[in-house]
């Protein structure tokens, strides 16, 4: 398994945890917890590698 793989893998494993956290959250607090996650992963994505 690759380098790559092998990242992916924990931070999807790291992401179902933390969207479970929002989900228990009430309602109201929701929206915003989305959208930082949304943020970070937007960053994320926009920070790797192009082409």
């Amino acid at each position: 398994m690759s380098q790559d793989t092998e990242s992916t893998e924990q931070e999807a494993d790291e992401l179902i945890p933390r969207l479970r956290v929002i989900e228990q959250q009430p309602l109201s607090e929701r929206a915003p917890a989305y959208a930082a996650l949304h943020d970070e992963l937007a960053r994320h994505l926009e920070s790797g590698p192009t082409g």
